[in-house]
């Protein structure tokens, strides 16, 4: 047993004293509904919603835990975290998809309620996985769904202040075979066993690490590799850092030496200057890590980036070069990175605001066959919110031209085509040509606006989202 795991069990020995002592407090615990369980800490570490951050006030991550009838499937298909299992958002392995749709459009086959915001789901084996905000309990939720039928299997909650700020929650899990992990919208890291959803260990990057939320909350998708946990904290001391995914220790920590803030973004891995490295975009700039297990955890290169608000990823975009963007005015920078005597140097090989290339306001350009694809932000100018391909030198190539415009919503690429979600919730599939934009079909799928959460691709299922709800939608081809 871990010292973090042994914490949560000594708190609750010391409370069980003081509440011996303190009987007034302990029957009204009691007289909680009976599905909400108890969990006797010492104060200041009960989870009870309190604005945690002024007052440093501890969160009991383990939570309360509630099971339902909800059964996983046997459905081919997984979508392991956020950009899917290569994190590139492309799906290698589907079966054939559609390019066309009779005139209802595809069926939605599942539709479930979700509290305010634009997280996206994981999928494997058959589950849904969700990092939730249920607003009635003033509590972060990880649940999880069947893909049959999106009935819930089990749900997993801990207690938590969070103030409607463009909804809350908007965070992609992880899943492997022994992990499930989430990062809630204040920076609370939660590890559960994907099946049962039993509590293994939880960090508070902002009271361990000294992160500060992002302006919307948190963003940064969590990244397993290996058994290793790779975060972002952004603290005063701890750019990144790696975790053991077993017991939530730290393995190593990268240095913050400029003080960078946490952006929205994620971080990426990536080979450049033939080292394995995980990149991230932060606010103030953009750093790489060494992956590699001879020096994992060395600061290897980093450029100065003075972009306020960051929400995409950074992009491989071959060639040992790396693709950044932001919103609000910012535009993007391709860097360079290259061998320099033992180490390596970065260089920002141009910058440009988004009236003058490649610019992406949310969500994460794909890098394809050589070329960048993505949809330009609505301060784009001529160009704002068309579909478009770029070649890495910053040349147009193709957009999609003013009658066919998408906003902020997510995209990806599978079986040869890509699938476009616009801000209300129009789902539209295009031919991924090198040469030119070539529109196959479109339908409205689901209701509402904002419709921003990043897709998951499980075989033929497509899950998407609003603001209030997740639904999942059959895009294979007919037989």
């Amino acid at each position: 047993m871990t010292p973090r795991q042994q914490g949560s069990i000594l708190a609750g020995l010391v409370l069980a004293a003081a509440l011996a002592a303190a009987g007034g407090m302990f029957w009204h615990l009691l007289a909680r509904p009976p599905e909400i369980a108890v969990s006797m800490r010492v104060p200041g570490a009960d989870g009870a919603p309190a604005d945690r951050g002024a007052d440093g006030e501890r969160v009991n991550l383990s939570g309360t835990f509630k099971q339902f009838d909800g059964a996983p499937s046997a459905l081919p298909g997984d979508w392991p975290r956020f950009r899917g299992p290569d994190v590139d958002n492309i799906a290698k392995d589907t079966p054939p998809l559609a390019d066309s749709w009779g005139p209802d459009g595809p069926e939605v086959l599942w539709t479930v309620e979700v509290g305010e915001g634009y997280a996206g789901a994981a999928v494997r084996d058959g589950r849904v996985y969700l990092i939730d905000y249920d607003e009635a309990a003033r509590a972060d939720a990880v649940r999880c769904f069947s893909l049959d039928d999106g009935r819930e299997i089990w749900r997993r909650s801990y207690a938590l202040v969070v103030k409607k700020n463009h909804g809350m929650s908007r965070t992609v899990p992880v899943v492997t075979d022994k992990h499930l992990i989430t990062i809630g919208p204040r920076c609370h890291v939660v590890c559960l066993d994907p099946v049962s959803g039993a509590f293994r260990w939880g960090l508070d990057l902002q009271r361990e690490y000294g992160s500060k939320e992002p302006m919307w909350y948190t963003g940064q998708c969590p990244l397993v590799d290996g058994n290793r946990l790779i975060l972002a904290p952004c603290g005063p001391e701890t750019l990144m850092m790696a975790v053991d995914c077993d017991t939530g220790e730290p393995v190593w920590k990268a240095p913050n030496p400029d003080e960078w803030k946490m952006s929205h973004a994620s971080v990426i891995p990536m080979t450049l200057a033939g080292r394995r490295m995980y990149v991230y975009s932060a606010v103030g700039g953009v750093a790489g890590v060494s992956a590699a297990p001879e020096d994992a955890g060395a600061l290897l290169w980093r450029v100065p980036w003075k972009a306020k608000v960051v929400a995409p990823s950074p992009v491989p975009a071959g060639d040992d070069l790396v693709f950044v963007s932001a919103g609000y005015g910012e535009g993007g920078m391709m860097i360079k990175v290259s061998p320099d005597g033992d180490g390596f140097k970065a260089e920002a090989l141009y910058s440009h605001k988004p009236k003058d290339g490649l610019a992406s306001e949310q969500q994460t350009p794909i890098f394809h066959e050589g070329l960048l694809y993505g949809i330009m932000p609505k301060d784009a100018g001529a160009l704002r919110s068309q579909f478009v391909c770029y070649r890495p030198d910053g040349s147009l190539v193709w957009s999609s031209g003013q009658e066919n415009r998408f906003g902020l919503g997510p995209y990806l690429l599978a079986d040869g085509k890509f699938f476009v979600l616009d801000d209300e919730g129009t789902l539209s599939v295009l031919r991924a040509r090198a040469d030119a934009f070539e529109p196959l079909a479109s339908a409205k799928v689901i209701g509402g606006h904002e419709t921003w959460g990043p897709f998951a691709l499980a075989g033929d299922r497509l899950l998407l989202r609003n603001q209030t709800q997740m639904a999942c939608v059959s895009v294979g081809k007919a037989q």
